[in-house]
């Protein structure tokens, strides 16, 4: 089985047994928004992140603030963060003691807390904090500003990563890091209004993606590029039934780590072309670089497998993209320079293998990309 095919259970909640006092679990989705007011685009971003609900009180409990710093106390709430990239790139934050919040059933995805609302087809909810509140709260981690937003969504592409994310794994705990894309080619649709202003949300514009990682810790490094924005440079056109996702950096595996492995896949007008390290009957191997600049970041990743190579160069202006912010289970901030952005452009190039000289298949320019970057202690 390919990796296109959808499975639900593995975007449901996931913080039971030891993750549930040690773990987080999230729901990301990036898209497109047309202003009606200039017609211009804008790149947005909308999570629902969840930590550690065994250690639940009546509020948010914040792992950041100096005295829970001092004593141990490890963070418990849900976060819904919202934002956009681009000129003047924001993340709003609001928080939600576990006792606020509502959750579906094992077998259909619901989380509910206020105005906001998650399922596996729709998000609702918004965001709004002061220049005073962001200034007097540093354990928000967030910037000031305003969100709201409806949406529905349609998942086209899904990305099942492999046996690590799958039941037995799950059970076992045997990840870190776990991840899950439902919809790496999504179309949403509605509309978002993002610090005044109204922006539609059109779902053969919207160029969307979401997916979701839950664990007790983050990878580092941690890499993610994906986007379903691709024009081919053989075909003279923009394809609409094609996709690429990237993610990775250091998965841990019971404890021990498998340094510099990225998963990825390629969908290609229906075709998959798969370069996953836990398929190891596929040979997959890899090699990629990061790197900042004083204006961009840049990565550039190669893999193969037994009968595909790929290419990617992607880079996103550092003055488009934001620092992105979470905290660990066990209350740490790890990561203090995870770049994050929706901007991202640059080439991937798909090959065959053949004798003497492997085939290209195509170049594929891809923008409005989603990219992340970041390693502990930089």
């Amino acid at each position: 089985m390919g990796f296109s095919h959808k499975d639900d259970s593995r975007n449901r909640f996931m913080l039971t047994g030891g993750f549930a006092e040690k773990g987080y679990d999230w729901w990301w989705h990036s898209f497109t928004g047309i202003s009606r007011r200039s017609g211009a685009e804008r790149q947005f971003f909308i999570e629902y992140f969840t930590i550690n609900p065994a250690l639940a009180s009546d509020a948010p409990v914040f792992g950041q603030l100096p005295e829970n710093l001092a004593n141990g106390i490890r963070p418990s709430y849900v976060m819904v963060k919202a934002g956009a990239w681009g000129k003047d790139a924001r993340q709003i934050h609001r928080f939600f003691g576990w006792n606020q919040v509502e959750l579906g059933s094992d077998d259909e995805l619901i989380l509910r807390a206020d105005d906001c609302e998650l399922r596996s087809n729709r998000i609702t909810g918004s965001v709004d904090v002061s220049e005073e509140e962001a200034a007097a709260h540093p354990e928000y981690m967030c910037s000031a500003g305003s969100m709201k937003w409806e949406l529905d969504i349609e998942k086209v592409v899904p990305f099942n990563v492999g046996y690590g994310a799958s039941q037995p794994f799950r059970d076992a705990e045997a990840f870190e890091m776990y991840w899950h894309a439902s919809g790496m080619k999504s179309k949403y649709s509605g509309t978002v209004e993002y610090c005044g202003e109204v922006y539609d949300v059109l779902p053969e514009r919207s160029f969307g993606y979401a997916d979701k990682n839950w664990g007790s810790n983050f990878t580092s490094p941690w890499v993610w590029l994906s986007s379903c924005r691709i024009y081919s440079l053989k075909q003279g056109r923009y394809l609409d039934n094609t996709v690429f996702d990237i993610g990775g950096g250091c998965p841990k595996v019971f404890g021990v780590s498998l340094p510099r492995q990225l998963l990825s896949a390629v969908y290609y007008e229906g075709k998959e072309l798969e370069f996953n390290f836990s398929k190891f009957w596929t040979m997959t191997d890899t090699a990629f670089t990061c790197s900042e600049t004083d204006d961009r970041i840049i990565w550039h990743v190669k893999q193969g497998n037994s009968a595909y190579r790929m290419r990617a160069d992607i880079s996103c202006d550092k003055a488009d993209m934001l620092l992105v912010n979470y905290e660990a289970p066990d209350g740490s901030k790890r990561h203090n320079r995870l770049f994050n952005g929706g901007n991202g452009k640059g080439r991937v190039l798909l090959y065959k293998k053949c004798f003497p000289k492997d085939k290209l298949i195509d170049v594929l320019l891809v923008s409005s990309t989603g990219c992340e970057y970041g390693e502990f202690g930089v």
